[in-house]
């Protein structure tokens, strides 16, 4: 039985632009492989609506789920809530359980829920909330797209809140022996190794320390037992 898979758009021009450093890639992409769901693609795209739509649409009909990181926010650009209800040709408007969630979060804390704050309560038709424990402020799930936050400790306590109620498949597992020798040395043997084991993911990944070549070589896969025999044949072969 192959796993579920998965997409992640992360959305912002703020990323595009360099002014932020995305860090909810590499977070998902760690808490999808603990429980068995393999992330194929990640695309990062502007604040703007046909990009985000045109994202959705493809993503959502070639993968199991669709993660989404940005745009939920109380400003004219969080648009992601719009997009994802127009990639599903669903209607939106602010709904009364996430409006009350926002409405006691701010009788607690003396704010105001203006007009902008309450944008947050936009949920499209059809769509299960996604709680957030940090702030309040919903995400939601459509179809098999979870729209969440892009603020990191908002985006994980997200992700917490959603990977249980998925079904995931048989955790990535993988092993690293460092080699210091450069990759023209050893891609003959290490090229054999992998058609052997054409079940597993061999991987080289070089470095430079000092003018010394050398190469950490990463074999991954399902089955431990596999990928113990492929790292025992690599150390035979490289030895320390």
């Amino acid at each position: 039985m192959t796993n579920p898979t998965a997409a992640m758009i992360v959305i912002g021009d703020e990323i595009l632009s360099g002014r932020t450093r995305d860090s909810n890639m590499h977070y998902l992409a760690g808490e999808l492989t603990k429980v068995g769901i393999d992330l194929r693609e990640v695309r990062v795209v502007s604040d703007d609506a046909p990009a985000i739509i045109a994202a959705a649409k493809a993503l959502t009909a070639a993968y199991t789920h669709v993660f989404t990181s940005g745009g939920i926010g109380p400003t004219h650009d969080d648009i992601t809530a719009d997009c994802i209800a127009a990639a599903f040709g669903r209607s939106i408007d602010v709904r009364d359980d996430a409006r009350a969630l926002l409405a006691a979060h701010y009788a607690r804390t003396g704010g105001e829920l203006n007009a902008a704050r309450l944008r947050m309560a936009r949920i499209p038709e059809g769509a299960a909330l996604i709680e957030n424990p940090v702030s309040t402020a919903p995400g939601f799930t459509l179809e098999n797209v979870h729209v969440m936050a892009g603020v990191p400790t908002v985006f994980q306590a997200m992700v917490a809140s959603v990977l249980p109620t998925l079904t995931g498949g048989k955790p990535l597992l993988s092993q690293t022996l460092r080699i210091q020798r450069g990759e023209g040395d050893i891609a003959g043997p290490l090229g054999d190794l992998a058609a052997r084991y054409p079940d597993l993911s061999i991987g080289s990944y070089p470095y430079q320390i000092n003018g010394a070549f050398g190469a950490n070589i990463v074999i991954r896969g399902q089955d431990g037992a596999r990928v113990d025999a492929a790292m025992a044949e690599l150390s035979a072969i490289f030895p320390a």
